[in-house]
């Protein structure tokens, strides 16, 4: 009986985590949903509004290792607790907020809690899992992030469209006091991570891998944003889809993300984090190179819609847990490095993505950029396995 209340309350614990990344998946993309009702209600054009994504993103770089380092001498229960808490009171400021300046204020300050929220939760769920099921468990956390995509980020978006989009926002924040409520409730109280200095934590940057382990994620995860940043105009000018049908396509893809983040999960305690990064990359190659090639066929753009969103979730719990393994003593820090690297890939992705279509060069050009990127995100799959092996050989050779 003990050992049954164990696993449920570690099952109820992963859920908590998980509302958690609905809400952050929610405060993040339903800004792309709601963006010509934000800019018509403030008379602003779609590129000023678009700021309004790309401060938040601001937030999340800055915020990730800042405020882990503030934050990580506390236990986690207590911060993960006060960061949905500014999430909240962020969404609220935003959702109120009379002008342009400070909803941009708005949006940057409730971008400051994300990285740290994933980052800190990720460390978290491993430590909750039973030995061998880590990923899989963090891949729970981040199951929030498609589940927003699937079901929240339509329902805000019509909210949005035939209300007002403040109250899709409110209604975020309201979301965020229920996680909290839930985390202060269910989740355990395990300890701070140490008592090491954020000078000292720092130190663990020194490590070559890490920043081998960052250019993956910035640079290989930048060619899942190469795909979906274009991926409306790509369905209605390319297969030639109806505008009406790019929310049910958005779903698909969100379908694809939730199969994809639990597959990542398994397969990465099953082999191990770096190889099943590195196959999934290479798997992204070769399917961004057919959406470009098959978009024009309706079935087959819906089909690879499916399957790019797969492989864009699948690789996380996996790179997750590659930092969490190679930053031992500042795990905490290093896993919320990898959520700023990630909203790096975002701008990366979208910026390098739109360059040929400035050009002429039509909307699947996105996809061979995607496609490049994350081949580079390969080659580093490759040198880090590659100084993983070499380190093991000397330790090996020291030894006898």
């Amino acid at each position: 009986m003990k050992l049954l209340k164990l696993i449920s309350n570690t099952k109820t614990s992963l859920i908590t985590l998980c509302l958690g990344g609905v809400t952050l998946g929610m405060t993040e993309f339903m800004m792309m949903g709601v963006l010509p009702d934000v800019a018509k209600s403030l008379a602003i054009s779609i590129p000023a509004a678009g700021n309004l994504i790309a401060i938040y993103a601001l937030g999340v770089i800055v915020g990730a290792p800042v405020m882990v380092g503030v934050l990580g001498k506390y236990p986690p229960k207590r911060v993960l607790i006060g960061l949905m808490i500014t999430v909240a009171c962020g969404n609220i400021l935003f959702s109120i907020a009379p002008t342009y300046g400070l909803l941009l204020v708005a949006r940057f300050l409730v971008g400051l809690p994300h990285g740290a929220f994933f980052g800190i939760g990720a460390v978290v769920a491993s430590k909750l899992a039973d030995p061998g099921s880590e990923a899989k468990s963090v891949s729970v956390m981040f199951a929030g992030l498609t589940i927003a995509n699937i079901l929240g980020v339509p329902l805000g978006t019509f909210i949005g469209h035939n209300f007002s989009w403040r109250i899709s926002f409110f209604l975020i924040s309201a979301m965020a006091l229920i996680t909290a409520a839930s985390i202060k409730r269910w989740l355990p109280m395990l300890p701070s991570q140490s008592d090491t200095k954020f000078s000292d934590s720092l130190k663990v940057f020194k490590k070559p891998e890490l920043w081998i382990i960052i250019g993956i994620s910035a640079i290989g995860t930048g060619g899942l944003f190469a795909w979906i940043s274009y991926i409306a105009p790509l369905m209605t000018e390319v297969a030639h889809f109806s505008s009406n049908m790019i929310t049910p396509i958005m779903i698909v893809a969100g379908l694809g993300m939730a199969v994809g983040n639990f597959v990542g999960g398994r397969l990465a305690d099953r082999f191990s984090p770096l190889k099943t990064t590195l196959y999934l990359l290479l798997a992204m190659i070769i399917v961004l190179t057919l959406v470009a090639l098959l978009s024009q066929f309706k079935v087959a753009a819906l089909i690879l819609t499916f399957i790019t969103g797969g492989l864009a979730f699948a690789v996380i719990a996996p790179m997750q847990m590659l930092m969490i393994g190679a930053a031992k003593g500042a795990e905490m820090l290093a896993s919320s490095a990898m959520q700023a690297s990630a909203n790096m890939g975002n701008a990366l992705g979208a910026f390098l993505g739109g360059l040929p279509i400035a050009a002429g060069f039509g909307y699947t050009s996105p996809e061979y950029v995607g496609a490049l990127l994350a081949f580079v995100g390969f080659l580093f799959c490759i040198l880090l396995s590659w100084r993983f092996s070499a380190k093991v050989k000397l330790e090996t050779a020291a030894i006898a």
